[in-house]
């Protein structure tokens, strides 16, 4: 038996504040120009000044005092993007961690087959009229295929109930599916995704990733939905 089931939520929102680069080193870079071209600016103001009528004391010590001014309004606000940048990325690690132990669908033709069941989803980029699924064995030979009808636009999910065209259960494994989508016998773009758990979290260099199943790190842009 294949049930299918569309997708009642977006993951979408989660994901916008998770693996924000960090942008400290800009803003560091920004104070430290502005610091150079304020000490150029008052150096050329001293090699240029009137010998007659020289720059007095009162004026140097306002202009130093000014450039300590602006140098301190830097240094705060690398301070304060460096805090928001932490309190960012522990905010997506946590957020991350909630998810072990939940299935999410990620792009791949991947289907674990386990206890007589296998999942998967697509994600189409309009409705179709029609939508067929058809899953290989590790030798590439046709196991299965079905026709879930018409489906409408976004995420439809999918269950194989690990039988072949013939009726007989297959062993437990891994395999791959393919899937057509056509509305008025116009092929229709459709991504394949893969399902598989989430094992642990983990904080890369490239910021968040999910260790899940076979599949290994996958960052959190790419999972499509949280089951």
């Amino acid at each position: 038996m294949v049930n299918a089931t569309q997708d009642t939520g977006s993951a979408a929102a989660l994901f916008a504040s998770l693996n924000a680069g960090s942008s400290s080193a800009a803003n560091k870079s920004a104070a430290a120009d502005t610091q150079d071209r304020f000490l150029k600016l008052l150096v050329t103001q001293m090699k240029n000044q009137d010998p007659l009528n020289p720059m007095d004391n009162a004026q140097v010590t306002s202009q130093m005092a000014q450039l300590s001014t602006v140098t301190g309004i830097d240094k705060l606000n690398v301070t304060l993007q460096a805090l928001s940048d932490s309190m960012i990325s522990n905010q997506s690690l946590q957020q991350a961690a909630s998810m072990i132990g939940h299935g999410v669908l990620v792009p791949g033709k991947g289907v674990d087959m386990a206890n007589g069941l296998g999942y998967g989803g697509i994600d189409l980029t309009q409705s179709v009229d029609r939508l067929d699924i058809s899953i290989y064995d590790q030798a590439g030979a046709l196991v299965r295929n079905f026709s879930m009808g018409a489906q409408p636009a976004g995420l439809v999910n999918w269950q194989w109930d690990g039988r072949d065209n013939s009726g007989n259960s297959v062993t437990d494994g891994s395999y791959t599916f393919t899937a057509d989508a056509t509305q008025a016998g116009n092929k229709v773009d459709a991504m394949a995704l893969q399902f598989g758990m989430v094992n642990s979290v983990i904080q890369g260099k490239q910021g968040v990733e999910l260790s899940v199943g076979s599949l290994g790190g996958i960052a959190l842009s790419q999972v499509r939905q949280i089951l």
